[in-house]
């Protein structure tokens, strides 16, 4: 089936405890909630609305708070997990449902299943791209990264710091966008044994280590066009204080120490992706950690941007796993 245009989807504002979230939705049915990563939009989740549209589902893209036209409150506390969640919450309210599928990509893969893991009577099952459940707990997170890399600096150390990261990035944000984006896809990433683009130099910056004039495949001019018009127009203070609050979160997030994510759950990942070559041992463990896990998948040769460098693979197998886990509620509902 061809897929609709992106003036085939309809933009909505709807009240959030960060003020407002904007939405993209498409298609009527059970609610879907997408929940973009960084440095990202509802624009991610373009193929797959309306995949998900046409399979049955009302499907949701937001605006994650500080992205694009939500919200985006001064304080860097304002970006802690728990108030995201209660965003994804409101979200779901604001639609007239009282539940939904929630599915996330990066970081909203974690904002994804903390969603279900806190809110568990709205999110009744949960999908993860990319970046693989992890309980709450063990050392605090930014002494775990102040360990890793030696002399060099781990991006999320680097991005940590306010105003650092804006810094490098505000001057040139679509040329940043465009290396960032090939770093961490299939095809345009350094090869084995290059620098690694995750770490930073003392003195350099993290662009220092992108792909020069390489563009993804999965990426055209229009779609850099839309991030960066996003990016240019917000700044990126926003998107960076995610990073800001992995202290506080690991903190607000205590009650729930290692808990395991009960519903039915899906996991999709890339064979090139850092995060889920790093995270090999969390992936192991979902035996224990997200025993619904109905569907996993590492899609051979994909890197980080899944949904949009494998667009009709991660589509089918969103709505194999959907059609499966749904079909219960549906008949109950």
């Amino acid at each position: 089936m061809p897929q609709a245009s992106v003036t085939d989807f309809t933009h909505r504002l709807v009240p959030s405890p960060a003020g407002r979230i904007h939405l993209v939705e498409q298609g009527s049915g059970p609610l879907v909630l997408l929940v973009h990563g960084f440095p990202e939009s509802w624009y991610a989740w373009r193929h797959q609305l309306p995949v998900l549209a046409a399979a049955g589902y009302r499907a949701a893209a937001l605006d994650v708070r500080g992205y694009g036209r939500s919200s985006r409150p001064e304080a860097v506390d304002a970006y802690r997990m728990l108030e995201l969640v209660e965003d994804n919450v409101a979200v779901v309210e604001a639609l007239g449902e009282r539940s939904a599928v929630i599915v996330g990509h990066d970081w909203g893969a974690t904002i994804a299943a903390t969603s279900a893991l806190v809110r568990p009577d709205v999110f009744r099952a949960v999908g993860l791209l990319s970046v693989p459940y992890t309980p709450p707990g063990g050392p605090r997170p930014s002494e775990v990264f102040a360990g890793m890399g030696g002399p060099e600096e781990f991006y999320v150390s680097y991005f940590q710091r306010p105003g650092r990261a804006e810094a490098e990035i505000e001057p040139d944000v679509r040329g940043w966008l465009a290396g960032f984006y090939a770093a961490l896809s299939a095809g345009t990433m350094p090869a084995p044994g290059a620098p690694d683009p995750h770490f930073v130099t003392p003195g350099g910056t993290l662009r220092d280590r992108f792909p020069s004039g390489r563009r993804p495949a999965w990426l055209t001019e229009h779609d850099l066009d839309v991030y960066a018009g996003e990016f240019e127009r917000t700044g990126l203070t926003g998107a960076l204080n995610r990073y800001r609050n992995m202290d506080r979160d690991w903190s607000d997030l205590t009650p729930y120490a290692g808990a395991p994510l009960p519903q039915p759950s899906l996991f999709l990942g890339g064979t090139l992706d850092a995060s889920t070559m790093w995270l090999s041992d969390a992936i192991a463990a979902f035996p224990t950690t997200l025993p619904g896990l109905t569907s996993s998948h590492l899609l051979e040769g994909a890197g980080h941007f899944l949904q949009q460098e494998r667009p009709e693979e991660t589509g089918r197998l969103l709505t194999e796993w959907l059609t499966a886990v749904d079909r219960p509620w549906r008949v109950t509902r």
